[in-house]
């Protein structure tokens, strides 16, 4: 699943120890997989942290949990450490992170990011402007947030509902509503004032 090199194993291994915690081990994750803004993150995972659909690797000394949501988005990953004149960089690679990777068991969440960014922020992106989600609530709504060109632009509510909302309430009709999260009142890269 994860490559961790060598040298990343013994770094990490070498990290662990210094915990002073039996047991401990990494978790490793993706916030916002498939999406530009993906970012993967390796943290310490003391015993009982771990997500209970996590899926367990052991290592040489220690023990990796990969988050299952995760997963598609940490295909070829890479851990390594790299010794350099300041000591060493552990890096991660994760060349499919910001892959969309939609299929018919993603969440409703992945798939309005995926439309976000795949249909709706390229348009948006000629004047500037974004926009991210921030939940899809309990009650089925999806709460998005404006940026860049949008945050504060005067057709942002034509824009939500003539464009946005329009179109997330065609490809998701499971969807009850769509809402506006962004505080318009800083109109300092606003497209339209």
């Amino acid at each position: 699943m994860i490559e961790i090199t060598e040298s990343g194993q013994s770094y990490l291994r070498d990290l662990l120890a210094k915990q002073n915690c039996e047991g401990i081990g990494i978790r490793v994750f993706v916030l916002d997989g498939g999406t530009p803004r993906a970012e993967t993150c390796l943290a310490f995972c003391r015993p009982g942290e771990q997500e209970a659909d996590d899926e367990a690797y052991d290592y040489d000394g220690f023990r990796a949990f990969v988050e299952t949501k995760s997963k598609p988005y940490l295909e070829e990953a890479v851990v390594d450490f790299a010794k350099d004149s300041m000591g060493g960089q552990l890096t991660i690679r994760a060349p499919n992170s910001r892959m969309p990777r939609i299929g018919p068991g993603s969440s409703l969440g992945d798939r309005i990011n995926y439309v976000l960014y795949n249909e709706i922020n390229p348009g948006l992106a000629q004047h500037g402007g974004n926009i991210t989600l921030v939940e899809v609530t309990a009650d089925q709504v999806a709460v998005l947030r404006f940026g860049g060109g949008c945050q504060g632009c005067g057709q942002a509510d034509v824009t939500l509902k003539q464009g946005v909302e329009a179109t997330l309430l065609r490809h998701f009709p499971e969807l009850s509503a769509v809402r506006d999260v962004t505080d318009h009142s800083n109109q300092e890269n606003a497209y339209f004032k």
